[in-house]
């Protein structure tokens, strides 16, 4: 019959997406089809070829202005027929006039700009093995102990959207675990830890300077025991790549960062690691 028809993904389907991601080894997070939901339970879209699943992706609107691309994947056996061309121009629909936004893979920022992105500059995945830190740090605190609000303030100089409850269901989650250090007052740096399908990765991770994302990070790493770990990074944050090669960590894999038109000026050098390749 080869008929092929476009969906939005009930909650219980988000999974789905999981699955095929971490299928296409973007690893990622235990509890992250849940934190995902909470943005746009409507922004992730399923095709289907003959009532089977033949490519999905997601476009979650944040607000009146920004959304985010992701879980651009067709089934491997059906690529190159057309389908993913027909739920991309979905996923571009329902975002409307909003600005978008993706991390893509490189060799496909040509297709990307055909759809109108520009590249805004590069994210690098870097991992490796690390050991616990040996003594807490002093001043650090749990972030769950922090008022969301000032989380929420700190986070809106480095996302160009506001996202309060993709932020407490981050924080929250099961297997998540956040540390923030706050100084005079001001909460100055933060990050999240969280379980994947292998090791931890860490994002965000936002920090005044490299010495306070040291600290942060040295904290939840102490929180997990060490083991093997992800750091995604803005390429253009020189102290935040050499804070990851100074781990011992090594280079995975590269993203575009790219957007569909203009964003607010965002503080990059205060990111010491990117939240989701999926959701920014």
């Amino acid at each position: 019959m080869n008929t092929f028809t476009i969906r939005p993904m009930q909650p219980d389907e988000i999974s789905l997406a999981i699955n095929w991601a971490a299928a296409e080894g973007w690893n990622p997070g235990l509890a992250d089809d849940a934190c995902f939901a909470s943005v746009d339970p409507k922004g992730f879209f399923i095709g289907e070829l003959d009532g089977a699943p033949a490519a999905i992706v997601s476009c979650v609107n944040y607000d009146a202005r920004f959304a985010f691309l992701g879980f651009y994947i067709v089934r491997p056996d059906l690529r190159g027929r057309g389908y993913g061309l027909r739920i991309w121009n979905a996923a571009i629909a329902h975002a409307g006039p909003r600005v978008i936004g993706l991390d893509g893979v490189v060799a496909q920022q040509d297709n990307y700009r055909k759809s109108g992105f520009k590249l805004a500059y590069a994210n690098v995945r870097y991992g490796g093995t690390v050991a616990a830190p040996d003594a807490p740090r002093a001043g650090v605190v749990a972030l769950n102990e922090v008022p969301l609000a000032a989380v929420e303030a700190d986070d809106a100089t480095v996302f160009p959207a506001s996202r309060s409850g993709f932020l407490r269901a981050w924080i929250g989650a099961p297997g998540h675990t956040g540390c923030a250090l706050v100084r005079d007052g001001t909460l100055a740096g933060w990050g999240v830890i969280r379980p994947c399908r292998k090791g931890f990765k860490i994002g965000p991770l936002v920090a005044d300077d490299r010495a306070t994302a040291e600290t942060v990070l040295s904290a939840l790493l102490a929180k997990v025991g060490g083991g093997e770990i992800f750091l995604d990074v803005p390429g253009i944050n020189r102290d935040a790549v050499a804070l990851a090669q100074d781990l011992g960590l090594a280079p995975v894999f590269e993203t575009a960062r790219m957007y569909t038109g203009a964003i607010p000026s965002l503080r990059l050098e205060r990111v010491f690691g990117v939240t989701s390749f999926e959701l920014g």
